[in-house]
């Protein structure tokens, strides 16, 4: 039986492995081909699909996708832009809260790209070495992944949790101080690293050289924004903040009737996708967006691949995971019993692998509920999803690389940074 399940785990790594590959949506696909071999050789029952966590993503993406097609986005890098020029030397603290917050506010990753060329530009102008904004926002912004009451990560979360009476407000305690407090000491230690721009004489021959060239973006005029951009983000950000204010208080949500006659409030995953919807609606109608450029639109489009990712792979987990449950617990349990501290890794590493905090949230928080950890230990635990750092495999990585490579000015580490 022992080489069965080793085979059958060597199938969903491989199936992992050749799907983060690929990328795209050909992670989601890949594990469905793992489904088969599972099913088929093994003859282990399909596991079920996370319904709550991908209703979630799909009423957040289309919300997020009517704000980008009525101007939101540009409106909000119009502000990134504005907050950023403000406090030129402190672009190093405020860059990676900056981005924090935006990608708290979207649910995605994805709105940090358009940040990107807005810490550059404002870094480089004011003497500010860029790697340093450069390679801690993007950490900041994947920390606002597991912060966002929206994201997928979290709806992954929510989903596991909700039914232990452990709610978003009780997430978001353990998670929101934990993640001022680190990304305010990295600032510290970033800001800290290389010469000035103007003090290091390779930056300055390279300068007199012309081989640096100074970055040619221009952000967004907010004087040129529509008042439909601004009320669109007005509404997402209304229905972000009804969702956090619903996830403390439980007496605010609607009541619903439960079979034993009696009543309990509605459960977060569900109004988290009830609010959005009515979000997107709104955004619709007030910002007049025709509902056919929301799937055109870049937030959408990402949010679908990430959510055809997180049904294959959920699938081929629950399945491999569901057929072993008890032996994977107590193989786990005893050794952290022994040493506690192998939970975060084991988030760590799977991120790292997976190239995913949803990913990563789904294939071990079961395994650490079937061993009955405490779930704020699973929480705090959980934040070391950021391992989809470990590996230079994102987009923001690959822009971080293309600057150092062409800056080149010390020869300090290269500061990698990625988010999803």
């Amino acid at each position: 039986m022992s080489w069965q399940i080793l085979a059958q785990g060597l199938v969903v790594l491989s199936c992992l492995g050749i799907g983060s590959r690929m990328g795209g949506v050909a992670v989601g696909l890949w594990g469905g081909i793992g489904v088969l071999l599972l099913s088929t050789f093994f003859h282990l029952t399909p596991g079920g699909f996370p319904i709550a966590a991908i209703t979630i993503i799909f009423s957040v993406v289309t919300a997020a996708g009517a704000m980008q097609a009525a101007g939101g986005i540009d409106y909000l890098v119009g502000i990134a832009h504005r907050i950023l020029r403000s406090r030129p030397n402190a672009i190093t603290y405020l860059a990676p809260y900056v981005s924090w917050i935006f990608t708290i506010g979207a649910g995605t990753g994805n709105v940090y790209y358009s940040l990107l060329p807005v810490i550059e530009e404002t870094s480089y102008s004011n003497k500010v070495r860029p790697e340093r904004p450069l390679a801690l926002a993007p950490e900041a912004s994947q920390m606002g992944i597991t912060s966002s009451p929206v994201s997928a990560a979290m709806a992954v979360l929510l989903g596991m949790l909700s039914p232990l009476g452990f709610e978003l407000g009780h997430v978001l305690v353990i998670v929101l101080p934990s993640t001022v407090v680190s990304i305010a000491v990295a600032a510290l230690i970033q800001n800290r690293v290389g010469k000035e721009l103007d003090h290091d004489p390779l930056f300055l021959s390279r300068l007199e050289a012309g081989e640096i060239q100074k970055p040619d973006y221009t952000p967004p005029e907010l004087a040129h924004i529509t008042k439909r951009a601004k009320w669109s983000v007005a509404v997402f950000l209304s229905g972000i903040l009804l969702v956090v204010m619903l996830g403390f208080v439980d007496s605010l949500r609607p009541q619903v009737l439960m079979p034993d006659g009696l009543t309990q409030p509605m459960a977060m995953t569900q109004l988290i996708a009830i609010v959005m919807m009515v979000a997107g609606v709104v955004i619709i109608v007030i910002g007049k967006v025709h509902p056919g450029e929301i799937p055109r639109s870049d937030v959408f489009q990402s949010g679908m691949v990430s959510a055809l990712a997180l049904m294959g792979i959920a699938w081929m987990a629950n399945t491999f995971i569901g057929a072993h449950k008890e032996l994977l617990s107590s193989v786990m349990l005893g050794q952290i019993e022994q040493h506690v501290w192998m939970l975060p890794v084991a988030y760590y590493a799977t991120a790292a692998l997976t190239t995913s905090q949803s990913t990563a949230t789904l294939i071990i928080t079961p395994v650490a509920l079937a061993m009955g950890i405490a779930p704020e230990f699973i929480v705090a635990s959980w934040l070391a999803v950021i391992g989809i750092h470990f590996f230079p495999a994102n987009g923001s990585q690959m822009f971080g690389d293309n600057w150092f490579s062409a800056l080149a000015t010390t020869s300090i580490p290269d500061y990698e940074s990625d988010f999803y």
